[in-house]
């Protein structure tokens, strides 16, 4: 499980800084001495390891506001995620997950979700109606549609990079902040990108470079001006 003495180490700065890292170790188990310092832990990053699993004990943990688990083998989480009720950055890029935890959707306080190169194959419905969600990325995983209860999303920006997605709902285009939506490398049909999404969202980043269709297409399309017209002011913000 690592070098022992590494880890009393590193406990013991933790109990000083509030902050555990124990990365690039060849963990395969998340080690239960941290249990020790659940009353004080706010950031937890245990990334580049190889636990294939985490442990019901994660619920103890009711004071993190960050946990990194990312480039490891995780193919679940426990339901007792759902009891860090402060957590605001939850990073798991790099794992094998397939699902997740309906119990999820109590994280009210989640601000930053990254799930980047998993084995997701439907949009993750729990993290809809969590009002602080500003950002989420499902970039790499399996997706293949995006359905009509995304509307009930807050984020601003949306990350579906490289998936399989040939759907996605027009009631997207009904998201309150919704401003960055990246679809680059799907499998798209032009069809897909409907005059509403174009013309009545609040989407002023549309990336879907590199799906069944070419962008110069997308200039025909109705709501396109509309679109062009928020891109160049936020731009213009921007510079």
């Amino acid at each position: 499980m690592g070098n022992t003495s590494s880890l009393k180490s590193h406990m013991s700065n933790a109990e000083r800084t509030g902050v555990f890292q124990l990365t690039k170790t060849s963990l395969t188990e998340f080690p239960s001495d941290l249990s020790k310092l659940s009353p004080n832990l706010r950031t937890l990053d245990l990334s580049y390891n190889k636990m294939r699993s985490i442990p019901p004990l994660i619920g103890h943990f009711q004071h993190l506001k960050s946990l990194s688990l990312n480039s490891n083998r995780l193919v679940s989480l426990p339901a007792e995620i759902s009891q860090l009720t402060r957590l605001e950055v939850l990073s798991l890029n790099d794992n094998l997950l397939k699902q997740l935890p309906p119990s999820m959707a109590s994280l009210a306080n989640l601000r930053t979700v990254q799930l980047a190169n998993n084995q997701l194959q439907t949009f993750p419905t729990v993290f809809l109606h969590l009002k602080h969600l500003d950002f989420l990325d499902l970039s790499r995983n399996h997706i293949t549609e995006v359905p009509d209860d995304v509307k009930s999303l807050f984020v601003s920006e949306l990350n579906l990079n490289q998936n399989q997605i040939s759907v996605v709902s027009d009631a997207i285009a009904e998201c309150p902040k919704l401003k960055v939506l990246r679809l680059d490398e799907n499998c798209l049909q032009l069809s897909a990108i409907t005059e509403n999404m174009l013309k009545n969202s609040k989407i002023s980043l549309l990336a879907v470079d590199g799906n069944l269709f070419e962008l110069k297409d997308l200039h025909h399309l109705n709501g396109y001006e509309s679109y062009m017209e928020r891109y160049t002011a936020t731009k213009k913000k921007i510079m």
